[in-house]
């Protein structure tokens, strides 16, 4: 027998076979004429590897989708903690398998609801949140020890966490049984997406704090999401989501073993969030990449050996400026296209975009679609019952290939540079993301890139779609609560909390534990970050 070939027929006996236990009796994985779907195809030309084993080119688990589908995980959030509440308890109705917090931007900005500098934003584009006691109406009823919940939060992210933390005491759950992901990639929001308070090198601080504290107290917890998902975003081509992710993801790595943590001790505990684009085969292709390179920057780069320090976990979220405000139906084409890539390409979790995301806050009616995208892909597509199907495709195997090609010619030429902070700082990747924007949007309007509905194909009469408003009256009534708390708290245990924190902020001690003590003396997030400015200063981005 052909050394390939009994390599994989010693896998399925072994890891496949044991993992196979797990998968419900209902899975006949079968065609619709009766044959038996194997569950991994012998790739032509060069052999990629096996599920489940390093470097994860066909993915993290031996079994893939055959043993369980990816986290349905829709990105939530608006108006009121109330209201926030309702929604997650709409989507969890419908089949949702995981949370994902959206936040406003006072929150992401490090600014309390009544301040004045954030009256015109507060619950517009996420939920408000200043206080813990916020937080707490946002999962009043959702038992914290049966989900995990996503925040997309940077700046910020110690802090929320910190809440979650505590919200989940008051629960009478325990640190270590909570489940979930703090965005906390502060080193994107320098390159792409503009949520910073503080210079780079003290945020590089907080970001490390939260790493080394979950490592230490939360083994549940994935303290960061490493994010491509907004440099693709703002404009990146798949090479440069990748290279300037993973660069940012090495800054991440060089900071914590600094500190002393051994690789393998929290390498498990990072996660990734890498956008979906409507190129189907390109994007599924990066995927794979992304497993490759990751693997080999774990392995090589810091020796680590634990698999699961080399695996690549990453959320998936469809794009959003793939959107379109007109023909807007035609969104729903275009997101189920990028959440097909996102599975065969082997992702963890995924949101989904509402078809009317371009016109404003997604509806009830519009999230459901989306949510049902991806269960149609699981449910009745075929494409979850084996695992990797498009290997051994030569344009996916050679797509797969020059990516991983390019990707590390790029992180050479950071680590060159410095470095992915050096680079931020010099703006290396600001302009690189710049000019491929530019580049995009030209062949748009020069009809080199067709877009339907937009320059090809254009309708007369646009539909009526219905859009989401937020009560303009959120920010009163967020104003009038934390009123009520300040009048309420202990100020003798505030003002001691919010010492501490300014004394351990002008030293090197882990700021969480700190944070964790002022949120549970209802310390707000914006006394919180108004203190922790006074210490490292704001950040004014340099003028190209």
């Amino acid at each position: 027998m052909p050394k390939k070939s009994r390599d994989r027929a010693d896998w399925e006996r072994s890891t496949y076979a044991d993992a196979i236990k797990r998968v419900p009796e209902r899975a006949k994985f079968e065609t619709t004429y009766g044959a038996r779907i194997p569950p991994v195809f012998d790739p032509s030309g060069s052999d990629p590897g096996l599920p489940g084993e390093p470097p994860y080119t066909r993915g993290v688990q031996p079994t893939m989708y055959r043993g369980r589908v990816w986290t349905m995980r829709q990105y939530a959030g608006f108006g009121t903690a109330e209201e926030t509440n309702a929604r997650y308890r709409y989507l969890l109705q419908h089949g949702q398998t995981g949370l994902s917090v959206a936040f406003d931007l006072p929150t992401q900005m490090g600014y309390d609801a009544d301040d004045p500098r954030v009256a015109g934003e507060v619950g517009k584009v996420g939920v408000s949140i200043s206080s813990v006691d916020d937080l707490a109406r946002v999962f009043e009823g959702i038992p914290l020890a049966e989900v995990t919940t996503s925040m997309t939060i940077n700046a910020t992210a110690a802090i929320l966490l910190a809440m979650y933390v505590a919200v989940g005491k008051q629960q009478g759950v325990a640190s270590e049984r909570i489940g979930g992901t703090t965005q906390n990639d502060i080193l994107k929001e320098y390159i792409a997406r503009g949520t910073y308070i503080f210079p780079p090198r003290p945020s590089m601080r907080l970001a490390t704090d939260l790493i080394a504290y979950s490592a230490a107290e939360l083994p549940r917890w994935n303290p960061i999401s490493i994010s491509g998902y907004h440099i693709r975003e703002a404009g990146a081509d798949s090479v440069q989501e990748l290279a300037f992710t993973f660069a940012d993801a090495i800054a991440y790595a060089d900071a914590v073993v600094e500190r002393g943590l051994e690789v393998d001790r929290f390498a498990p505990q990072l996660s990734f969030f890498f956008a979906a684009h409507s190129t189907l085969l390109e994007e599924v292709a990066k995927f794979r990449a992304a497993r490759r390179v990751w693997a080999g920057i774990m392995r090589d780069r810091y020796g680590a050996r634990a698999p699961a320090s080399l695996a690549l976990r990453f959320h998936t979220q469809t794009m959003g400026s793939t959107l379109t405000a007109q023909q807007p139906q035609n969104n729903i084409v275009r997101t189920a296209i990028e959440a097909l890539a996102a599975v065969l390409g082997g992702t963890q979790s995924l949101h989904t975009n509402a078809y009317d995301e371009a016109l404003g806050l997604p509806t009830e009616e519009s999230v459901q679609i989306a949510l049902r995208t991806q269960q149609i892909i699981a449910e009745e597509s075929g494409v979850t019952e084996t695992i990797d199907p498009l290997a051994g495709a030569h344009a996916i195997e050679s797509l797969t290939d020059d990516i991983e090609r390019r990707v590390g010619a790029e992180l050479g030429k950071i680590g060159d540079l410095g470095g992915a902070l050096v680079g931020i700082e010099r703006g290396y990747q600001q302009r690189a993301i710049e000019d491929s924007a530019y580049e995009q949007q030209r062949a748009v309007e020069k009809g080199e890139k067709l877009v339907v509905g937009v320059n090809a194909y254009r309708a007369g009469e646009e539909p009526d779609v219905p859009i989401l408003r937020v009560d303009e009256g959120v920010r009163t009534k967020q104003a009038e609560r934390l009123a009520d708390l300040r009048r309420q708290r202990d100020p003798t245990r505030t003002a001691r909390a919010r010492a501490d924190l300014v004394t351990a902020a002008r030293g090197d001690a882990n700021l969480v534990p700190r944070i964790l003590a002022a949120v549970e003396a209802r310390v707000t997030l914006g006394e919180i970050c108004a203190d922790l400015r006074e210490v490292f200063g704001t950040y004014d981005p340099p003028r190209r």
